[in-house]
Parts: structure tokens; C-alpha cells; sequence
């Protein structure tokens, strides 16, 4: 995938980066919201519009089993089986679940390329979207579903799905993948009653968390993208949004002074031992999930974890703290003058024909399976239809609600609008060269060297 195949549909969605008074906003006013147990979250069958008259009409399908392909596991599984029933009840199909792996391109071409692909797959990075379709292995959305999508999405969410002007996908699950979540009595041990707004005052309140006694921050650098992630934030609020674009679409090279500045700026988190759970080498054996868990149990819980919103399916599902009591949040300090939004998304594609992966597809882009999925915990949609009440709890409710508010002025994961070769694989390109460089943070210019001859080679055979 050539940079300058793709700069037209970039160009589409280039707009200012989300204010951060207005994610600043709603996370003042979750700040001391209330906890999961002041909704009633119920079952699948007693939240959202499954209890009401249906949003979205479905065929019947019985007798037929589709097959449905995503990366998650363990609770973000769990929350999106419950879609699934929903759809079983309402169609009379069997649904079975698949998880790719991290390597979700790597899986899914493998199945396709075997004759044995599942009906529809999320894939977790747009740019694997434009690869899938370049070969012709995605199919366009048909009628109904895309019925659905006009209605209850953004030109930008619709946009993000689509490729060479035909509409392929729905992103059923979006990320707000700019914030800190907080462990409440970490703070208040350490006599910290202000969250921080910048770096600097991030890297304060580490410090003082550390002399306290506390973990500072925990890091789930076994899985890479959690890395790309922190590179991502701090390059946008450093570098601007024209330069995020350009680099997004390796306009300019990982050599530009633009990106040393930024790891520069990592390095003087990722540096100090001190300041991270488990040192540089604890953080590169901890997954994802773990660096939730450790932040909210255990006998000394570390004070700080960053990442997306999603971070409450694993608070909800594996620790014994409440969101919006015992776990808050703030927006990802500002490096430069604004804090960063950067939002991420799984994009629902069919790789069959046939009208179970439609019917599937249209009632993943209703605000019926939207809703069902938020009463779960976990998730955050950009269907800006669906009933933002249905969120199981306040904080991710109000997060939701900036997402909507913000319209089409975001910019999407950078990693994610790689070719999967440089930003979605695991063990190679951004995700491997990011974790060598939290291994020694030390060596800025060899992890520039580094990224930039990964880029130029997956963007080259794209």
C-alpha cells in the first residue's frame, strides 16, 4: 500500500484534532460519577433496544451458521458475545466466534487465501481494510446495512470504512485511546489532589507517586501497539496534526527531527525504572491486560495506566474496583499546546457472499447492537443514533459522549493506517522497534533508524 495511493482518502478526514476542552470537559464531570453499581446493567435482554421495538429489521436464518473472526479475548470477547446471542435470537442463526491472534492480517489471509475465510472479520487497522481490498477480498456492504450506517453514522466513521469509493466496512467499536486511568488511593496516599494537564506535571506526579511508595506507571510493552499508542499521543500534542498526517502516510521519514523530538520526550518516562512498574524490563513481560490489573489489585497496585477507554471491560471483568470510584481518569497530558485525541476502531467487513453476512453486518450498524454492547462495559461506539444512557457506567458514557460531540475532527491511530507489515504485527516493524527502544531508551537515533528502514520497506510492498 503506496502512501500516494492513499493520501486522497487521508485527505477526506483531515480536519482539526478533537479540543481538548471538550474531552477535558466530560472527564471533570466524571471525575467523581458514580460507580458501575449506580446503573443497572442487567443482561443483553434487559438493556438497550432489544427490550423495545427493534431499530433495525432482520431475515430469518435458520438452519445457518456464520462464523465471526475478531482479535479479543477474555472479557472484550464476552461483552461481544452477547451481540451475538441477540442476533441468534432474532435470525435463527448459530454464531461462532474466532480470535485472530494479534497477527489478525496474518490469520485472516492465511483463511482466505485456504478457501476457508469467515463470514465477517474486524479488522483492527484501516489499513489492512485498503490491503484486503485492494485483492479483492472484502465485500461492499449491501442495501440494508448500508442503509444503517448512513443513518447512525458520521461522514468520518463512514468514510474511515470505505476504499476507492466503494463502502466495505462498519466501525461498530470505536477507542478514545487518549487517557490515564488512576488508582484513587495511590493518589490520596500520596497527597495528590490535582490530576496532571501537562507532561511536565505528568512526569511531577510519577515522581511523587514513586517517593510514596507506589508503582508510578504501568506499561503493557509485551504487546507492542500499547507502545505505539504512547508514541502517538505524545507525537500529536508535540509534533501538530499536519505533522502526524505526514508521517501517518510516511510523507516524511521516522528520521525527521520531529519524531526524535517525541522519543526524546517518551525516553524521559521510559528511562527511569523508578517510575515504572516493574522497571523497563518488568513493563516488556507485561500484557496489555496485566498492566490493567496490576494498576487496581495486588498488595502495592501501581497508581497510573495508560490507555483506551477499553481499559473498563478489564477493570469490570478482572479486579475488584469500580469505575468512577476506586479507577478515574484524565486525558493524556499536553506535551505541546493541546492535550491529543487519538481514536482507534474495529471495522466490521464481509468476506462472504450471502445474505447471513449482511443481515450481520446491518445489525452490527444498528443502534440495537450498540446499545446491548454498551450495557456491557468496555466499549465505546461512534453510532451517534443510539441511546448514550445504555453505557454501564458514567465515565465511559460521558466519554462517549465527547466522542460524538466531536463529529468527524479526530485523528485515527497512525499504527493502525500502516501497512500491517510496519504497524500491525507483532514481533516486526513499529510494534518490535518500539519495544527495543523501551529496552534502551537511551539510543533515540538507532530507533529512528530503525522504524524508518521498517516503514520505507512495508510502505514500499504495501
Amino acid at each position: 500500500m503506496h502512501s500516494t495511493r492513499t493520501s486522497s482518502t487521508y485527505r477526506t478526514r483531515r480536519a482539526a484534532t478533537v479540543t481538548a476542552a471538550l474531552l477535558a470537559g466530560a472527564l471533570t464531570l466524571t471525575a467523581c460519577g458514580g460507580s458501575d453499581d449506580d446503573k443497572d446493567t442487567g443482561s443483553s435482554e434487559s438493556k438497550g433496544s432489544s427490550t423495545g421495538a427493534s431499530s433495525v429489521e432482520l431475515p430469518k436464518l435458520d438452519g445457518q451458521t456464520l462464523e465471526v473472526a475478531a482479535v479479543w479475548t477474555g472479557p472484550e470477547q464476552e461483552n461481544f458475545t452477547k451481540v451475538l446471542d441477540e442476533f441468534s435470537k432474532r435470525t435463527g442463526a448459530k454464531v461462532n466466534f474466532v480470535p485472530t491472534g494479534n497477527n489478525t492480517s496474518t490469520f485472516l489471509g492465511t483463511k482466505i487465501e485456504g478457501g476457508q475465510p469467515p463470514d465477517v472479520a474486524f479488522l483492527p487497522q484501516v489499513g489492512v481494510l485498503h490491503q484486503f481490498a485492494e485483492k479483492g477480498w472484502v465485500k461492499p456492504l449491501g442495501a440494508d446495512a448500508q442503509a444503517q450506517l448512513s443513518k447512525n453514522f458520521s461522514q468520518g466513521w463512514q468514510d474511515l470504512g470505505a476504499y476507492d469509493g466503494k463502502q466495505y466496512g462498519v466501525y461498530a467499536k470505536a477507542a478514545n485511546k487518549s487517557l490515564i486511568w488512576y488508582n484513587t488511593a495511590a493518589f490520596e496516599a500520596a497527597g495528590i489532589t490535582d490530576t496532571p494537564k501537562t507532561w511536565k506535571d505528568f512526569l511531577t506526579t510519577a515522581q511523587t507517586l514513586s517517593d510514596a511508595g507506589s508503582p508510578a506507571v504501568s506499561i503493557g510493552g509485551a504487546d507492542g501497539w500499547t507502545l505505539t499508542d504512547w508514541f502517538e499521543n505524545v507525537y500529536l500534542s508535540q509534533a501538530g496534526p499536519e505533522k502526524y498526517d505526514q508521517l501517518a502516510k510516511h510523507e516524511i521519514k521516522w528520521t525527521d527531527p520531529s519524531v526524535k523530538d517525541a522519543l526524546s520526550t517518551l525516553a524521559e518516562l521510559w528511562g527511569k525504572d523508578e517510575l515504572i512498574a516493574g522497571g523497563r524490563k518488568g513493563a516488556l513481560d507485561t500484557e496489555f491486560p496485566k498492566s490493567v490489573t496490576q494498576t487496581f489489585s495486588g498488595d502495592t497496585p501501581a497508581a497510573m495506566v495508560y490507555e483506551g477507554d477499553f481499559v473498563t471491560a478489564n477493570i469490570n471483568a478482572d479486579t475488584k474496583a469500580k469505575v468512577g470510584t476506586d479507577a478515574k481518569v484524565f486525558p493524556f497530558p499536553a506535551v505541546g499546546d493541546k492535550s491529543p485525541v487519538v481514536s482507534g476502531g474495529d471495522v466490521a467487513v464481509a468476506l462472504k457472499d450471502g445474505a447471513g453476512a449482511q443481515a450481520l453486518l446491518t445489525f452490527l450498524a444498528s443502534t440495537d447492537a450498540a446499545e446491548i454492547w454498551a450495557a456491557q462495559g468496555g466499549f465505546l461506539s461512534p453510532n451517534k443514533e443510539m441511546d448514550q444512557g445504555t453505557y454501564k457506567d458514567d465515565v465511559t458514557g460521558e466519554i462517549a459522549k465527547a466522542l460524538i460531540a466531536a463529529g468527524d475532527d479526530f485523528r485515527f491511530d497512525m499504527s493502525d493506517q500502516a501497512p500491517a507489515a510496519f504497524g500491525g504485527t507483532q514481533g516486526t516493524g513499529e510494534w518490535k522497534d518500539l519495544q527495543d527502544f523501551l529496552r534502551d531508551p537511551g539510543d533515540v537515533t538507532g530507533a529512528q533508524q530503525k522504524l524508518e528502514a521498517d516503514a520505507a520497506k512495508a510502505y514500499k510492498n504495501g
